[in-house]
């Protein structure tokens, strides 16, 4: 028998859902409507019948990368709403039965990443799902591997992606490198926009093997001797770059797909939903569990 899995950005999720969404708060106040919001999307994929599945989280938004590169995303900017709502949302996916990675030395894009290595390496599963349209995330399609942006339906696998980006999977950490990541703080290289990088990395595969001088690439680009030069003199930074956009594949996650497997809710759901003003995921899961049974 195989299986699909399904890897949750519950980062991603929790913005989304933060901005999408009414705000919903507690009798104390908290606010909780992103955090009921992805609780119901994760409902939502096991009544689609979703069997193994985990969520990685940001528990602690800086991370190493920070040590590396002083402009990295360190979560400043991130409203104190969406921060509280961390915490409850790990409570409440542990509390529906589902496998949560939160981290703190690393981020959520690294367990989605290391989380893919160990699924796919069991023979049982014929399909992971890396649920996110985070661009970081589209290195690590290939093989059984797909990246799915469920609020728009769009499933990426290698052709996807070149497609979509103008370079293989392998190619996206040296991509974002060049042209920079805004939404992770580091600004690639100036001049280097999106066409000119793919046109690059499409030929040589990686930053390292793009020669220093323009006469020496077999492509053609526009303003080549500007872009050369600014290689030539800042490729340590850009190599730097490279290194901040590669997810990591020993983040801490499960050792094995069992793990991942979804059974039924804790004895304490009912009442994290109560106090939450979430009851109808009761009867969304109670329901769920008679359609299994």
């Amino acid at each position: 028998m195989s299986f699909q899995v399904h890897l949750i950005d519950g980062t991603y999720e929790l913005f989304r859902h933060f901005f999408a969404v009414p705000s919903r708060k507690t009798g104390a106040g908290a606010e909780v409507g992103a955090l009921r919001g992805v609780l119901g999307s994760v409902i939502g994929l096991l009544e689609e019948g979703a069997t193994h599945l985990a969520v990685a989280t940001d528990h602690v938004i800086p991370s190493f990368r920070n040590d590396l590169w002083d402009g990295y995303k360190d979560g400043s900017e991130v409203d104190s709403e969406i921060v509280e709502q961390f915490e409850p949302l790990e409570e409440g996916l542990r509390a529906l039965g589902v496998e949560v990675w939160p981290m703190v030395e690393f981020e959520a894009d690294d367990a989605l990443a290391a989380g893919a290595v160990m699924a796919s390496a069991d023979s049982r599963v014929n399909q992971v799902l890396i649920c996110t349209p985070d661009k970081d995330l589209a290195q690590c399609v290939g093989g059984k591997v797909f990246q799915w942006d469920r609020r728009k339906n769009l499933l990426l696998d290698s052709e996807e992606v070149k497609k979509k980006y103008g370079v293989s999977p392998s190619s996206i950490p040296d991509y974002l490198a060049l042209v920079g990541d805004s939404a992770d703080g580091f600004p690639g290289l100036a001049g280097w926009g999106q066409k000119s990088s793919a046109t690059l990395l499409d030929r040589y595969g990686s930053i390292e093997l793009i020669p220093d001088e323009s006469q020496q690439w077999d492509v053609t680009v526009r303003s080549s001797g500007s872009l050369a030069a600014t290689l030539a003199e800042h490729r340590n930074e850009a190599m730097l770059f490279k290194r901040l956009a590669t997810v990591r594949l020993d983040a801490p996650v499960a050792k094995s797909i069992e793990a991942l497997e979804w059974r039924q809710p804790e004895p304490n759901f009912e009442e994290f939903c109560i106090s939450n003003r979430m009851e109808a995921l009761v009867s969304r899961t109670r329901n769920l569990l008679i359609d299994r049974a």
